[in-house]
This record gives structure tokens, sequence and C-alpha cells, in this order.
């Protein structure tokens, strides 16, 4: 299939610069997959929704503070910091000799060549070791904690560059640290937010729990797999970086039964649903952490998740053709026309959509 296909135009007023509030006052779109029925209703109503036993999966990673400024050659520099030597950024387990080397995009990338020096402060700099199609190797003058201390200080939360160009480049420092946050982030490690989970709240948590529906969480920390656009026009052509992630065993245990006696698998956010698919075997998870790079795209089969919780994504990207993959790419493209024709909020901070 060609990346064309899953274009769509969209209005700018449509993409959403700040979340609502509540969180859970967003608008939320249900489609069912079986009858191709839509309702339009608001995400508090999720309740009413789902079924007693249905097993709610949700993605805990914790944003962190990614977006650093800094000077190089005395002219000024962003730098948004991905992973760890192939470890994301907050992940446990970090070999000491290499705590102060990670990769790292740079705007713009222009003014870096390798050995080039980037000054953040008097007490933070980093030198360029290696380049690889356009990701920047740097090794930092500081180590392991210190490195983090001085990174959460003085970094800002990484708002997705179309966010800031509608605010007109204006960052809500104290604000954003908040609502670019789901309230049950524990592990830090990402550098984007699992954005439909952006929509709960404590209340709304204890009245699915109470409606007799189960939670887990899993850990996947958002990088570039997630976010990295496509440049290809075959979508079978791109290749998806991978990104760190955990499935307990306790998790597992409580996922495949509740799979055994036929209950619903809800994943929330397209990162949680890239974990279970990445740890089923013939529909029955293994405990796994590590690495993941898997590609969802139009034509692959689900073997564990039943339902999904996302957001309304960019055109032409990877998160658009995951659910693209889980619903029809014509029923997902007429959704998102009824969405901006009933005026839904786009992407991060928009509105959600249930498809069961």
């Amino acid at each position: 299939m060609l990346l064309s296909e899953f274009d769509f135009k969209l209005p700018e007023h449509s993409i959403a610069t700040h979340p609502m509030e509540p969180r859970d006052s967003a608008r939320l779109l249900v489609a069912d997959r079986q009858t191709s029925k839509v309702n339009h209703t608001h995400f508090y109503d999720l309740p009413s929704f789902l079924r007693k036993g249905d097993f709610l999966v949700f993605n805990n990673s914790r944003v962190i503070p990614a977006r650093l400024f800094g000077k190089v050659h005395g002219k000024d520099i962003e730098i948004l910091l991905i992973c760890q030597e192939g470890r994301t950024l907050g992940a446990p387990r970090v070999r000491p000799s290499q705590a102060n080397i990670w990769q790292a995009m740079a705007k713009p990338g222009k003014r870096l060549d390798k050995g080039s020096e980037i000054i953040f402060n008097d007490r933070l700099n980093a030198q360029v070791v290696d380049i690889t199609e356009g990701i920047f190797q740097l090794k930092f003058n500081l180590v392991a904690a210190e490195l983090w201390q001085e990174v959460a200080r003085i970094g800002e939360m990484p708002l997705p560059p179309y966010i800031l160009k509608q605010r007109h480049e204006k960052h809500d420092e104290i604000t954003d640290e908040q609502d670019y946050q789901c309230v049950y982030a524990d592990k830090p490690g990402s550098v984007a937010a699992p954005t439909a989970g952006l929509h709960f709240t404590e209340d709304l948590l204890k009245k699915i729990q109470d409606k007799g529906c189960d939670v887990g969480f899993v850990d996947l920390h958002v990088g570039l797999g997630t976010f990295e656009p496509i440049r290809t026009e075959n979508i079978e052509d791109h290749k998806i970086h991978s990104e760190y992630f955990e499935l307990s065993q306790d998790l597992t245990s409580k996922l495949n039964k509740a799979k055994k006696e036929g209950r619903r698998i809800i994943a929330v956010g397209t990162t949680t649903v890239r974990v279970l698919e990445s740890c089923h075997k013939d529909g029955v998870l293994e405990p796994k952490s590590g690495e993941t790079n898997i590609y969802i795209y139009p034509g692959y089969r689900f073997g564990f998740v039943d339902s999904m919780i996302t957001n309304f994504h960019l055109p032409k990207s990877s998160l658009l053709l995951l659910v693209s993959a889980f619903w029809a790419r014509e029923e997902i493209l007429g959704s998102y026309q009824q969405a901006i024709e009933n005026d839904y909020r786009f992407y991060s901070y928009g509105d959600g959509m249930l498809i069961i």
C-alpha cells in the first residue's frame, strides 16, 4: 500500500494546543467494528461502553524533560534526547561506563559536526562523538545521577513541534509539566506522552474499576519508534526504531487468564498495543523486557488485543497505519472525517477514540 492512501486534510483550528479541563471532559468517538456504527460522546462516559470483566492495559511510562537548549560555536541549538546507548532515558541497569552517552536529535542539525561541543550552561556540556542518519550521539561531561539531575533542572517537556507552532512557540512550562503527563505515570523514560492515557483522571479510573473492570500497566518508553515520520511511499519499506518495554510476569498471568475466560483486552494507546502484540505467541502472552521495533500496518493480524483506546493521529503516520490495521483504512478515514465535521480536537492534546 502507498503512504499517500493514508493522507487527509485537517483544518488548523482542529489541532489542540491545550488539553480539556478536566481531562475526561474531552470528546470520545466510539466506533463499533462489527456494525460500523459511530457514537459521539465524552470521555467521562467511557464506563458506559465497558463490560464487567474488561481488562484495560495502560502504558505507565513517564515523560522526561528531554528538550535542552544550548549553544554551539556561539549559536543557539535545540537538542531532543532520545535514548541512552540503546536504552531509553531513565531506564534501569545502565552500565556506568556509558551512562553519559546519549542519542539525540538537533535543530538545526546542520550546525553540528563530529567533534562539535554543545554548551548548555556552566555545568553541562556535550561533545558529538558520532552521527548516523541524522541522529547524534552525544557524550556529556556529567555522568549518571549528576547528569540526570541537571537534565531535570534545565530541560523542558518535549511537546510536539506542531503544538508550539500553533501556540506561536509559547511554552507554558508549569502547566505542561502537569498536562503532558498521565495521572498514573510512573517510570521515567518517554520523550513523548502516551497520549491516549492523558484523558484519564483518578476518578474515572475508580469508576472503571467499580464497574468490575481490571486495570494493569505495561511500560514502553516512547521514542523515535512512535513519533518518527514515514519517509517511504511504499509503507512496507519503512523501518521503525526500537523502543524499550517491560511486561511483567504478574500482569502476563492475569491477562492470559482474562483472555482464556473470553474477557476483552482493551489496550489504552498504540504503545500498549505494540507491547502486547510484541509479547504473544499463538494468542498467549509471555513476560518480556527489552527492545521492540514491531511495525503494525494494514494486513497485520492482531493476536491479543481486542479493543483499543487511542487519539486522532497525524496523516501518513505509523500510528494512523496501526489503527487502520485494527479497523479498515476506509472506516478509519471516514470516522476521522466525521470527527472533523463534529469539531473534534486532534493530536496529542486532542480528543479520544474507542474502537471496539
